[in-house]
């Protein structure tokens, strides 16, 4: 059982999606655009509000919500985003990766499923104040510097970092959406 759980009063979260066991799928342009395009979908379709995100080679973290701020269409606005980008990404490794993802992503399916590419846990942590807000926006941001790929959080290309530090002069990937404490 998933030891982070969604909460019913939980209207904005800090999530991760992690790839199974933590392959680097996330180096090239176009799995990024499968990423970006299905929040401009979530975004557009779906009720999804993304705060701050940043996509690392093996994970996501997201700072989320939805627009009516509640946490049962905030699930299903996330387990869409999920299924549709697992198997968008899965089809992508398939014709871009070493053999070896995709045996991965075979080997770690269940029962419900002939493959998988999200590690099981969204890993959400509800986010109450400002200043837990401002922690984990900071975290996210900084974890391509804190993983050396690059000096600047606002040099990582795939991030809302240079967008907020723009002050939302720059232009982002996914509809920004501030919240108001």
């Amino acid at each position: 059982m998933e030891r982070y759980r969604f909460y019913e009063d939980a209207a904005i979260c800090f999530v991760t999606f992690s790839v199974v066991q933590w392959l680097p799928v996330f180096v090239a342009k176009e799995s990024f655009e499968v990423v970006t395009q299905s929040l401009i979908y979530c975004h557009n379709n779906k009720g999804l509000r993304i705060n701050a995100y940043v996509l690392m080679p093996t994970h996501f973290h997201g700072i989320v919500f939805h627009e009516s701020f509640e946490s049962h269409l905030l699930v299903d606005a996330i387990n869409n985003f999920r299924k549709f980008t697992g198997r968008q990404l899965c089809e992508l490794c398939q014709r871009r990766m070493p053999t070896c993802f995709t045996e991965v992503f075979q080997s770690e399916a269940r029962d419900d499923r002939r493959r998988r590419f999200w590690q099981p846990t969204r890993h959400p942590v509800m986010i109450e104040s400002e200043s837990f807000w401002r922690t984990k926006f900071d975290y996210l941001h900084e974890n391509p510097c804190r993983k050396g790929l690059v000096s600047r959080a606002e040099d990582w290309r795939y991030s809302s970092a240079r967008f907020w530090l723009g002050n939302g002069n720059e232009p982002a990937d996914v509809p920004m959406s501030v919240i108001q404490w």
